[in-house]
């Protein structure tokens, strides 16, 4: 009978340290110390190279007592930038990452606002690399329906009945960007067509299990409008000796766009930027913007460009060179974003 009850209680105690085993007593007690000084704006930058220049600006000041919490692989720096109380993490590359650390972010820690940062590529030519967008809407043109071979956008309407499946964003039609030959102007392809489709959401603020969807997202209004007083930062030009032909500039756009995609392809990005308006092409913002949405948490992203994607011209797309511009410029202005918060 003792075996028997000792087994129960090893069972209960088992399942219960199980339970919580996610998060230990020690690592809510750190938290808890954080969220006292509470609320923070959550800064979330993709790389370490675009994370560097916050780390070495005088503008970041780490917290004396706790200038970081570790969990779940990810490091949150917690510290004062612009006398705004911040908490910064570094997600990795991907949408996924990207998704993941957002999350954590939100649901350890008392955030009152998203700041996203980066490096983009650039899919409008009238802008140049070292300019820093800030766009209004993003949205995941990696989420495709692909059609199979031989059916055509009309026949595409029997899957959209089943509420999956939409025709809304319209379509990339591969055929179009086969190589004509002196033989033929036109031709089929096995790849088809693709289709854009939205995301499913679940807002915190909705029902478990109830399915929402979102396709472009937009940015917090407020910090879409602080933005505006963004446009008089002053951005560096040159790397060493090598300068860009005019200084880079500070401008809201409309969209930007986001996949698990490096897009190296001049074919795409004109697509892209033809079909949906887009400026700025990268692999993070909207799965951040997504989670947010979610999370009903204020958001914006600021990302410089640091190429023309897929050009082939020497100025266009050098992002090798000016890689360490673009992310400085981009954390130039987050930081003079920063500062208007506290207005």
């Amino acid at each position: 009978m003792k075996m028997k009850l000792l087994g129960l209680l090893v069972l209960v105690l088992g399942s219960t340290i199980s339970a919580n085993g996610a998060v230990s007593e020690v690592s809510w007690r750190e938290i808890s110390k954080i969220n006292r000084e509470g609320p923070y704006v959550g800064i979330v930058v993709p790389n370490a190279f675009e994370l560097n220049p916050l780390l070495r600006s005088p503008s970041f000041v780490p917290h004396n007592k706790f200038p970081y919490f570790d969990f779940a692989g990810k490091h949150f720096r917690i510290g004062v930038l612009e006398k705004k109380r911040v908490i910064v993490v570094m997600t990795g590359l991907s949408m996924l990452n990207a998704g993941i650390s957002t999350q954590l972010l939100l649901t350890l820690f008392d955030i009152e606002g998203v700041v996203h940062y980066g490096i983009a590529g650039n899919a409008n030519p009238k802008l140049q690399i070292g300019d820093v967008t800030i766009p209004q809407y993003w949205a995941h043109t990696g989420l495709w329906n692909w059609q199979r071979f031989g059916d055509g956008p009309k026949d595409a309407l029997a899957l959209e009945a089943s509420g999956d499946y939409s025709r809304r964003f319209g379509y990339l039609k591969f055929a179009d960007y086969n190589n004509n030959t002196k033989h033929s102007k036109s031709a089929t392809n096995l790849l088809n067509n693709v289709w854009f489709q939205a995301e499913e959401i679940f807002p915190v603020n909705g029902t478990a299990e109830v399915r929402q969807h979102a396709f472009w997202v937009s940015v917090d209004k407020t910090y879409f409008e602080i933005a505006r007083e963004l446009k008089n930062v002053k951005l560096s030009n040159c790397v060493n000796t090598t300068c860009l032909p005019r200084r880079p500039i500070v401008v809201r756009v409309e969209k930007g766009v986001s996949a698990n995609v490096f897009v190296d392809n001049k074919a795409y990005r004109e697509f892209l930027h033809s079909k949906f308006d887009v400026t700025a092409i990268d692999m993070e913002s909207a799965a951040v913007a997504l989670i947010c949405l979610q999370q009903k948490k204020p958001f914006i992203a600021i990302r410089s460009l640091s190429d023309l994607a897929g050009d082939s011209s020497t100025l266009s797309n050098e992002v090798d060179v000016f890689a360490s511009l673009a992310s400085q410029n981009a954390l130039d202005v987050v930081v003079r974003f920063i500062s208007l918060l506290n207005q």
